[in-house]
């Protein structure tokens, strides 16, 4: 007698299930995916939400751009153009509002990504 296998999914263990849907995904997703999360909390941190008042930490925002210049540094060859330029034209806005928001900007060439991107003027 063989087990139904929709049964034997639905007693999986979550993590389980969630590795065979990640298996599903395609890498180019996973690299976008990763990327816009950080692009969209280094934009809340550069002060580009709704309450820039209690939610710019530019501290955190340096971070997440380096992090994000990183990721998209060395994915961009792997997830093609079309997928990297947006992203670059998103990290450009955030470097771009990380340099305004500050009150002493960083020199040229030496702000959050920009090891990764050259200057951002």
């Amino acid at each position: 007698m063989q087990e139904n296998p929709r049964a034997i999914a639905e007693n999986e263990e979550p993590a389980a299930q969630a590795a065979r849907d990640i298996a599903e995904v395609p890498a180019v997703e996973v690299i976008t995916a990763a990327a816009v999360n950080l692009l969209s909390a280094a934009a809340v941190k550069c002060g580009l939400a709704d309450d820039p008042e209690t939610q710019t930490d530019l501290d955190e925002a340096r971070k997440l751009i380096n992090a994000l210049a990183g990721l998209i540094s060395a994915g961009a060859p792997e997830i093609s153009d079309s997928h990297a330029r947006p992203l670059r034209d998103g990290l450009r806005s955030v470097q771009l509002a990380f340099r305004e928001a500050s009150a002493i900007p960083d020199p040229p060439g030496k702000g959050p990504g920009e090891k990764y991107t050259g200057s951002v003027v």
